[in-house]
């Protein structure tokens, strides 16, 4: 079940760098593919915001990658969880206030890692 747990835990983490890649870097391209109910026009000037926006989830990713490095496993644990219930959280915001989708995306994958996590403690 660890094996299991620590590969939910990378798919997490590698979905928020994609996140991440294509809201800094892709916003104009990828951003319109997912985002279709936002009108075209909006996308160039709202760059920057989802600019901002895509750093945050690199910062999510990071320190889901980083519970893989903390060699005290206690620690990984909890870090793990501190950044899942992050992710959790921004998921349901997002659910609340942007789509739905965002929940089934974002949150739930979360929410089954951290299932799967505290199962294994």
């Amino acid at each position: 079940m660890e094996i299991i747990t620590k590969i939910l835990i990378a798919f997490v983490a590698i979905e928020h760098l994609y996140i991440m890649y294509f809201e800094m870097f892709a916003w104009e391209t990828i951003g319109k593919k997912t985002f279709k109910t936002l009108p075209p026009e909006l996308f160039k000037p709202t760059k920057g915001l989802a600019a901002n926006q895509g750093l945050y989830n690199g910062f999510l990713s990071a320190g889901l990658i980083w519970t893989f490095f903390i060699s005290d496993s206690n620690w990984s644990v909890n870090v793990a969880i501190f950044f899942l219930l992050c992710v959790i959280t921004a998921g349901l915001y997002g659910a609340i206030t942007a789509s739905k989708k965002i929940f089934v995306t974002q949150a739930l994958p979360a929410i089954i890692t951290l299932i799967a996590l505290v199962l294994t403690k």
